[in-house]
């Protein structure tokens, strides 16, 4: 069973067993987060006040290495919902765990949107696939 989310033209697909959980709202966007029953989340936040997804990918990141000093991060790019979305792929360590987390960033009629996924080694291989199958379900509405 999948639970749906949508807000200003921005739906995604989520599983029943998952929590979705409000972050953040105002006039500059929103923040949703998608929680596993283990540690696995998923972000979604429309950042309106962002120029455009590259600003806002290079933001996320700084963000990232100002927590996590050791982090590795590689570009990436690709599609979501038919639109070029980029980010990066990244690990860090944070209490003797590794981390494996990407950002993805694209522009919808909304405004810029940031997708990150974050899941620990110990579930990685459960959770991950299904971090990534949210991402699929991912659709933009057009103006």
């Amino acid at each position: 069973m999948l639970n749906t989310f949508e807000r200003d033209g921005i739906s995604f697909q989520y599983p029943a067993g998952w929590v979705l959980e409000p972050d953040a709202e105002g006039d500059a966007g929103w923040s949703v987060t998608v929680q596993s029953p283990e540690t696995a989340f998923l972000l979604v936040s429309l950042q309106r006040d962002a120029n455009n997804p590259a600003e806002l990918a290079d933001q996320t990141l700084a963000a990232l290495r100002a927590e996590y000093k050791e982090l590795d991060a590689e570009n990436a790019v690709e599609q979501i919902a038919g639109q070029l979305a980029i980010g990066h792929d990244i690990d860090f360590l944070t209490l003797d765990t590794s981390i494996a987390c990407w950002t993805r960033c694209v522009e919808t009629a909304s405004g810029p949107l940031l997708v990150m996924g974050q899941v620990s080694e110990y579930e990685r291989e459960r959770n991950d696939p299904v971090l990534r199958a949210i991402r699929a379900t991912l659709r933009f509405e057009e103006e």
